[in-house]
């Protein structure tokens, strides 16, 4: 049985959105069961199966990315294959934009009138180089318009990273030093929902929800690269209808 989130945040109706888990799907072993990547080492067959089973729930296949942790944006209506981008936005019904995580954060992103999605795979280098601020610029809306949703990615408490992630973070906006806490040897807990709001407050954003889940702390729920290094991907999709 599928057990998908559908985000809870004030999106215009035509706006539709959703968030695999790693439940539901024909995947088996470290891939168990929702896997939708297909170079993670997962038979690609399985894969198949699952990208068939999530095409259901959709108007149109995906437009997948090949994901670096850049700050590149498509327009979905171009894409072809699978380009290197992190980032797309689309303004045409029916257009399925998508990113696979499992830890880094998926970022929705839409205007109070509905005629334009974004979306973003933000892991902490992401959000460093711009990703956020790449894809508002590339909706072309006010950004006092826009509304966001936080996806499921790594919480607080399982995000240890070393002192050169803060310095880098900080470099980029000061404000960012109140999402590191001490946790000895050098280390820093990051709190990557807490840059995330930082980036899309300082960008103008009006509305921000999400943001309560942690893909490391629920490992029946999601998969997580950071506890489980071989695993699946989960997919965070958005269209407008």
């Amino acid at each position: 049985m599928t057990d998908w989130i559908h985000p809870d945040w004030p999106a215009p109706p035509n706006v539709r959105a959703l968030v695999t888990t790693r439940r539901g799907g024909a995947s088996s072993g470290p891939y168990s069961s929702m896997n939708l990547a297909t170079h993670v080492g997962d038979d690609p067959a399985a894969v198949a199966r699952n990208r068939a089973l999530l095409r259901h729930e959709l108007p149109a296949e995906p437009r997948w990315l090949e994901q670096v942790h850049g700050s590149d944006v498509v327009e979905g209506e171009a894409v072809r294959g699978a380009p290197q981008a992190d980032a797309g936005v689309a303004r045409t019904p029916g257009v399925v934009l998508a990113v696979m995580t499992a830890d880094c954060l998926p970022i929705l992103l839409t205007d109070s009138a509905g005629s334009v999605i974004g979306i973003a795979h933000a892991g902490w280098r992401g959000l460093v180089g711009g990703v956020i601020e790449a894809t508002i610029a590339a909706m072309q809306v006010a950004p006092r318009d826009m509304l966001a949703w936080l996806g499921p990615a790594i919480g607080p408490a399982g995000f240890e990273v070393g002192g050169e992630v803060r310095d880098a973070a900080i470099a980029a906006q000061a404000a960012a030093a109140q999402a590191f806490v001490a946790c000895g040897a050098g280390k820093w807990r990051a709190d990557i929902y807490r840059l995330a709001r930082l980036r899309l407050a300082h960008a103008g954003v009006g509305s921000v929800s999400g943001g309560e889940f942690c893909t490391v702390r629920d490992a029946e729920r999601f998969y997580s690269y950071r506890r489980d290094r071989v695993t699946g991907r989960m997919a965070a999709l958005i269209w407008l209808a």
